[in-house]
């Protein structure tokens, strides 16, 4: 199986996932099991709306390593700090539920456009991120992007699990 293939096996299990949990609310006040590195806690509303945010971002930040090519890695990324990163998470976080879904339904059609559409061999495209250093086309986007999508939604499985 290819890596195309495989992550967008994955993206279609998530997506559905994320539609279940779309479709539900969760108990107000409720929050996430704190993050390991940073003890950081989310309600449903911050993660919904970091998932809105994130994706559109890093699949522009995909698209500039996958166009610099193989030769030397490119400059990308963020860290968890950016002030683009925590500010749309606290605009958007009391936005209505169908109105975040919505955009991350879109931005994950976005994203498997772009899985389909990315050559094989541009996966081997390098970027280097701030903190983790080089890093090929392929693990961007399964470690910032479905891999991303898989964590947040175990977050809102292990929310409406606790409500």
């Amino acid at each position: 199986m290819s890596s195309r293939t495989e992550l967008l096996q994955r993206l279609d299990a998530v997506e559905e996932r994320l539609a279940t949990r779309a479709s539900l609310r969760v108990t107000p006040g409720v929050l996430t099991g704190a993050d390991p590195s940073t003890g950081e806690q989310w309600d449903a509303g911050q993660v919904w709306a970091h998932l809105a945010e994130f994706i559109p971002y890093w699949i522009e930040q995909a698209r500039l390593v996958a166009a610099a090519g193989v030769d030397e890695p490119v400059e990308f990324g963020r860290t968890r700090t950016d002030p683009g990163r925590v500010g749309a998470i606290e605009r958007d976080r009391h936005q209505p539920l169908t109105v975040l879904w919505s955009e991350t339904h879109a931005d994950i059609e976005w994203l498997r456009r772009l899985l389909e559409s990315v050559d094989e061999g541009s996966f081997a495209a390098r970027g280097l991120h701030p903190t983790l250093g080089i890093m090929s086309l392929e693990r961007i986007v399964d470690e910032f992007l479905v891999g991303h999508l898989e964590e947040h939604a175990d977050q809102l499985d292990a929310l409406a699990a606790s409500a």
